[in-house]
């Protein structure tokens, strides 16, 4: 069982940036796929960006696309989400996932483990 646990999430003014991090219990953590989704109030949760487990593909979803960005390092567990020029639309809470497959994917019932969330809020 993998568990996952983020951190960083806060209060930030738009327009500034934030750098989430999600550290796994497990070294095989370079074995899975990452990625992302955040849940904005009232909405349903949503994938935002993703990184497969060899580190080469990254995905992001067309609003963060040129603002956030993506990595892992395999020697601390640590997936990263670096957020720039955030947007009140940014706000919500983040969670990471991990999946055995190599595919980054969209879908959240397609991920196996989950963290328990980080609140970004930005303000106008």
């Amino acid at each position: 069982q993998v568990q996952l646990v983020e951190s960083g999430g806060g209060l930030v003014q738009a327009g500034g940036s934030l750098r989430l991090s999600c550290t796994a219990s497990e070294a095989t953590f370079s074995w899975y796929t990452m990625a992302c989704f955040r849940r904005a109030p009232g909405k349903e949760r949503v994938f935002v960006a993703g990184i497969a487990w060899t580190g080469g593909t990254t995905r992001y979803v067309d609003s963060v696309k040129g603002r956030f960005a993506v990595s892992r390092d395999t020697a601390k567990n640590t997936l990263y989400l670096q957020m720039n020029s955030l947007n009140t639309e940014d706000t919500a809470v983040y969670y990471c996932a991990a999946r055995r497959g190599l595919e980054v994917v969209t879908t959240e019932g397609e991920y196996d483990y989950w963290g328990q969330g980080t609140q970004v809020t930005v303000s106008s």
